[in-house]
């Protein structure tokens, strides 16, 4: 069953504005009266809805669903700008593996350079892939998309964080296993944890003190050394192994 993403409060019945959502209803899907879909308000609450005015895009709201796709604890994934579309990718699949939000900062070794106005383009570029990605991964909530022009920005909003994990490749090369599934065990339920990685030359040593500075653990994904835009997949999914699987 097709899914979209309403802003705005709950309406009974709901007429729809957004002309893509529109668009993708009534045009691509054909929906007419009496289909039914899933609809996500603002509250990440699932609800069935039935198809009751086609012309007029208006729906009416059968019943909640009690389906809750998100991760016990709320992950945000923070990259160093990467070369290219890698960023695009990154945001989709990590999207599907139930990152909270997708962040990105002028690291000291990002190839990419990206001022205020390509920041703007590529955001609005990210949302509308992660809104697509939500919807097909029957996500509850739209991951927030932020892009710092300023790394100092980035490091000043660490604090909000219970946990930060800097995913580090001297770790891993010197066989640390035990500091991700230690940092991730312990969060409670709701905790709100960090992943930092670095663009394609990894993270400085002065970033790295720098995090160090403020309470971030470094650790190792694995014995292997993955590419940056291969690493925040793992640590998602070393998250729901660790806090839905295994419990």
């Amino acid at each position: 069953m097709q899914q979209y993403f309403i802003k705005g409060v709950v309406q009974f019945p709901l007429t729809v504005r957004d002309k893509d959502t529109v668009k993708h209803m009534f045009s691509v899907m054909r929906l007419v009266e009496d289909d039914e879909v899933v609809l996500v308000f603002e509250d990440g609450i699932k609800r069935l809805a039935r198809v009751a005015d086609r012309e007029r895009h208006v729906l009416n709201l059968v019943e909640d669903l009690p389906d809750n796709a998100e991760l016990p604890i709320h992950v945000t994934i923070a990259s160093g700008f990467p070369k290219g579309d890698k960023l695009e990718w990154v945001a989709q699949k990590t999207t599907e593996l139930g990152a909270a939000a997708i962040w990105a900062f002028p690291a000291d070794w990002s190839v990419a350079k990206w001022d205020g106005k390509k920041l703007a383009k590529k955001a609005d570029k990210l949302e509308k892939i992660v809104l697509g990605a939500a919807e097909q991964s029957k996500r509850n909530w739209v991951p927030e998309v932020r892009l710092f022009e300023k790394k100092i920005d980035f490091l000043d909003c660490l604090s909000q964080f219970d946990r930060v994990i800097v995913a580090y490749e001297e770790s891993a090369k010197e066989g640390e296993s035990a500091a991700l599934v230690k940092a991730v065990t312990e969060l409670k339920k709701g905790s709100r944890i960090l992943f930092v990685f670095g663009p394609e030359g990894g993270l400085s040593p002065a970033e790295i003190a720098t995090l160090e500075e403020v309470g971030a653990i470094l650790a190792g994904l694995g014995p292997r050394i993955l590419r940056t835009e291969t690493a925040p997949l793992y640590a998602l999914s070393a998250v729901s192994v660790l806090t839905e699987l295994l419990q």
